[in-house]
């Protein structure tokens, strides 16, 4: 079996151990060039193929400003806005920050990642919905630095 096969085989293991562990009916996600798009029988696709834009349909994508620092997710899991579901947020648009903030969790392989600010400013954008899976190098928020 070559490498790439094996790789792709766990990919789609991790990928189908998600959608059962939230229940989910489609699963879309693009690693790299490559997207897989899982559905159980009968669910209909989430969204037309190629369709990766969080703004709503109609709508485009917002563009980040020249100074807009975007936090990336250093590792490929589920994004939560707070610790758990009867909680608030972490952060909001519009809120500011300081290093060392907590802006979100990452929950990979069952374990929780407090993602923590790298920068001061101000919440402009928070790119994913709850309980979405993003990628590893996947835009998460969006942080204008205070003037």
């Amino acid at each position: 079996m070559d490498e790439h096969y094996a790789q792709e085989t766990q990919t789609l293991r991790e990928l189908l151990a998600l959608m059962h562990e939230h229940d989910l009916d489609t699963i879309k996600v693009r690693l790299g060039d490559a997207i897989y798009e899982l559905s159980r029988a009968g669910a209909e696709p989430a969204s037309q193929p190629g369709n990766f834009s969080s703004a709503p349909a109609g709508e485009s994508a917002p563009e980040a400003g020249a100074n807009v620092t975007k936090v990336l997710a250093p590792l490929t899991g589920v994004f939560y806005r707070a610790s758990s579901p009867d909680t608030t947020s972490y952060v909001e648009v519009g809120d500011r920050v300081e290093t060392g903030d907590v802006l979100c969790v990452l929950e990979a392989m069952k374990l929780f990642n407090e993602i923590q600010s790298d920068y001061a400013g101000t919440i402009v954008r928070v790119v994913p919905g709850n309980g979405e899976l993003v990628s590893q190098g996947e835009e998460l928020f969006w942080i204008e630095p205070h003037s």
